[in-house]
């Protein structure tokens, strides 16, 4: 399946660099379907509970049931893009006041600002 869309939370084989397991984890997409399709990869956000560390840009999802999350989650600025053989399947979407509270985030982020 190629079809992803950006705000879809998805489980993906995400790349660790400090260990070398791969285990599926959610993440959220960032790129357009016609991104996605065109170039047989999606760029993606990782979705972590935060447990261990906070970062200043971490956007809290609250609508968890949407994103089809079961913990207090958050979408962090570790970014990558992903080989489509990489997505495991669909979980959930941002609801909408996740989707407006992370692009407000994404224009504090890549403007240069405190995020």
């Amino acid at each position: 399946m190629t079809g992803f869309e950006r705000f879809e939370v998805l489980t993906a084989l995400f790349p660790f660099v400090d260990v070398p397991v791969r285990k599926p984890r959610p993440v959220l997409v960032m790129s357009t379907g016609a991104f996605n399709t065109l170039h047989g990869h999606v760029i993606v956000a990782m979705i972590t509970t935060g447990a261990e560390s906070q970062w200043p840009s971490d956007s809290v999802i609250l609508d968890l049931a949407a994103a089809g999350l079961k913990h207090r989650s958050v979408i962090r600025w570790k970014v990558f893009t992903l080989p489509i053989s990489a997505i495991g399947r669909r979980i959930g979407t941002l609801a909408h006041g996740d989707r407006l509270a992370f692009e407000a985030a994404c224009r504090t982020t890549l403007s240069g600002g405190a995020g």
